[in-house]
């Protein structure tokens, strides 16, 4: 199955919280999305492997994702290393997406800025001819393929976006898959423990800064996101 975009993230709930809008808005429009967490973020302190597998499968019917999987690399501890480029290398591959998104740049969560440069050389590396990938059957050799751009998503700080996307009418649909993870964020009635995302700010502070990204290009709401390239127009028309 070839996507048009494919969306990693660090933990389940990482694509939700930087990109559920945009992706929902792009799923309307006929694209087709997939969803890949790196981890099943195991080192968390609320909830278990079982309930953010579970949640991440909710958000992801919600959002109405052609597929989403998990790499299970280890929460806390996967490195930029041969292997897991090899192991993103096979999923690029197989999906052939022409748009990666994937984790912030930097950020609080030193996962977060691993995922994204393990992503990004992952996305490079598939592109060579000579770096050998078979199937999951281990009898197909895959095609190279290298995604035409690279998108990161803004995390826990509040980087300059160099893009925003207008996502109107798609918060509603950002926060149902975004609170699909029960164990995760505000509940008043949670005997677990407090963490920084599980505070009611955190959870408001979802669409306040949704409204703050859309108030700086016009628009009830907007997803900001960084690149690590120049922005090419074929006119200075095409800038809204």
């Amino acid at each position: 199955m070839k996507l048009d975009i494919l969306a990693f993230g660090s933990h389940p709930d990482d694509v939700e919280l930087g990109c559920a809008a945009t992706l929902a808005k792009e799923i309307a429009n006929g694209k087709k999305v997939g969803i890949i967490d790196l981890t099943q973020g195991e080192l968390g302190t609320r909830g278990t492997e079982k309930t953010r597998f579970e949640e991440a499968q909710h958000a992801a019917e919600i959002l109405g994702v052609s597929m989403r999987t998990n790499m299970e690399f280890a929460d806390g501890f996967f490195v930029n290393d041969k292997y897991h480029q090899i192991e993103l290398i096979k999923m690029i591959r197989k999906y052939r997406p022409e748009v990666v998104i994937c984790n912030a740049k930097e950020d609080r969560h030193i996962d977060h800025a691993k995922g994204s440069q393990l992503v990004s050389d992952a996305c490079f590396l598939s592109g060579l001819l000579k770096i050998d990938t078979k199937t999951e059957d281990e009898e197909a050799w895959q095609e190279p393929w290298r995604p035409k751009q690279i998108y990161h998503y803004i995390q826990w700080k509040n980087l300059e976006p160099d893009v925003i996307v207008d996502v109107s009418g798609y918060m509603d649909l950002k926060m149902e898959a975004v609170l699909a993870y029960k164990t995760q964020f505000y509940d008043e009635n949670s005997k677990e423990p407090m963490t920084p995302i599980s505070t009611k700010n955190f959870t408001d502070n979802i669409k306040n800064r949704a409204i703050d990204m859309g108030r700086l290009i016009g628009t009830a709401y907007g997803e900001g996101f960084t690149v690590d390239r120049n922005i090419a127009v074929d006119s200075l028309f095409d800038l809204k």
